[in-house]
């Protein structure tokens, strides 16, 4: 009997990306094939992101695009996992018929008895609680070189404007030992890179009963793994980034020195209605530790604009903020107003088109600062790691460096020194800076410093976002 195929869809964070790779080891395992185009697929799972307006608004197109395939194909049932699962099951499962069985994002180890019609159309869990570990089955969808590691799920943070703590639950923290098992299986199976994710990294390990473990720690421990070449971490909380966390940051030196740090904005007023726990002041002072405690660091943040109740005075706050503080990579979205946060019932709301407005004067602010970066690493030297040909140019490569995360930061495009042989994908190599653009670098090949140890895994088909 041939077997059933499923085809993943995996939209939103890196975090949502390692749940789908748990489905799909809970699926291979089960002895389903996974297929690698939708119109081939039997069965067909949206794995949904929730978080924001254009966030909801992709996944729904995604999931009706997908619906057509049970017309159009082989496909017989649709599944939709996730948080927009999770946010509006009530709403999703009378507005969509399509959709043969939602499961939430609590749900992962649901999805062997969805697929096998052992569960209900609506399977969404009200108390999110599942954790996977280092046991349990997990496909990679990246190449090998490279893979995140989800540490800990949910959030107990009270952001007035992020509904992630009603869509993930409440912060649970995986064992350091887990965490380490799986570090060193990636490794040996030819990662380079493991980044470790969260939706609150730094206050990993407070809810572990009895122990006495925090990120700083976990972070050292990591570090001794053999092959492994950058530990980067995302996604730390400003009041939560330690003395010690920063020591080991700059100490280690398989840690990459790169800190994603979500700021939200400086402004004092707007910082209270958002319930960030902590001002302006504290904003500043821990940049400037950051840069003087951690050489060379990669400083990553996020800012929203336009949350209710900011004025120009106050965006011109933020703005002076970034001018002065000059970070390396920043990300800046519009407010979006989310039902069942506080910010969502505050008024003094801001206009859409002066949201968009602020939301590109920031951005060109950024890509001045940016592009002043990127001109002054002319001339130097980097270790990048090659993610294989540029779709720029046949004759060209692409890979990162250290300060280059994957999926949201720039790439640097190599071209080949005389007498150098072509480098493969994983490989790592020593490459000077010739030339720059806002967000990306040119540079040229000059000596290999270490051959990928990748094992013949192919990159599974799952379409993400």
């Amino acid at each position: 009997m041939k077997k059933q195929g499923v085809y993943f869809v995996s939209l939103g964070c890196p975090k949502n990306r390692v749940d789908t790779e748990v489905m799909l080891g809970l699926t291979g395992q089960a002895g389903y094939q996974i297929a690698r185009a939708p119109e081939d697929a039997d069965v067909i799972v949206v794995n949904t992101c929730g978080f924001i307006g254009d966030a909801k608004e992709e996944s729904i197109d995604t999931i009706l695009e997908m619906a057509k395939f049970k017309e159009e194909g082989n496909c017989k049932r649709l599944v939709v996992t996730g948080c927009l699962s999770q946010r509006y099951t009530g709403d999703l499962s009378r507005d969509m018929p399509e959709v043969d069985h939602f499961l939430g994002s609590g749900d992962v180890d649901k999805i062997v008895a969805t697929l096998r019609g052992e569960a209900p159309r609506d399977g969404v869990s009200m108390d999110p609680a599942y954790l996977y570990d280092d046991v349990t089955p997990r496909l990679q969808s990246l190449p090998a070189y490279t893979a995140y590691v989800k540490i800990a799920e949910g959030c107990d943070r009270p952001c007035s404007f992020c509904i992630i703590p009603k869509l993930r639950g409440g912060q649970r923290s995986r064992a350091p030992e887990s965490v380490e098992r799986e570090v060193r299986d990636l490794v040996a199976r030819g990662a380079l890179e493991i980044n470790l994710v969260a939706q609150d990294l730094t206050t990993y390990g407070q809810d572990l009963p009895g122990a006495e473990v925090n990120l700083a720690q976990l972070v050292r421990r990591l570090a001794r793994t053999d092959g492994l070449r950058w530990l980067r971490l995302h996604y730390a909380y400003p009041t939560a980034t330690t003395d010690e966390l920063l020591a080991a940051i700059a100490e280690e030196p398989r840690v990459a020195k790169y800190i994603d740090m979500p700021l939200q904005h400086i402004d004092d007023g707007i910082l209270k209605k958002m319930r960030r726990g902590h001002v302006g002041k504290t904003s500043r002072a821990l940049v400037k530790k950051i840069r003087e405690r951690v050489p060379g660091v990669t400083l990553r943040t996020t800012f929203i604009v336009g949350h209710p109740g900011e004025d120009e005075a106050a965006f011109q706050n933020l703005c002076e903020f970034v001018e002065e503080s000059e970070f390396d990579r920043v990300g800046v979205f519009t407010y979006s107003v989310e039902d069942g946060t506080h910010s969502a019932t505050l008024p003094d709301r801001v206009p859409e088109k002066t949201m968009e407005r602020r939301r590109r004067d920031l951005m060109r602010l950024q890509r001045k600062i940016s592009r002043r970066k990127m001109k002054a690493m002319v001339g130097r030297e980097l270790d990048v790691l090659v993610e294989g040909p540029s779709d720029e140019s046949e004759y060209l490569l692409e890979g990162r460096h250290e300060g280059q995360a994957p999926e949201i930061d720039g790439t640097v495009f190599l071209a080949l020194a005389e007498g150098v042989k072509a480098p493969r994908q994983g490989d790592l190599v020593r490459a000077r800076v010739t030339s720059f653009a806002d967000y990306d670098l040119c540079a040229t090949v000059e000596s290999l410093v270490q051959r990928s140890r990748m094992k013949t895994i192919a990159r599974l088909p799952v379409l993400t976002a």
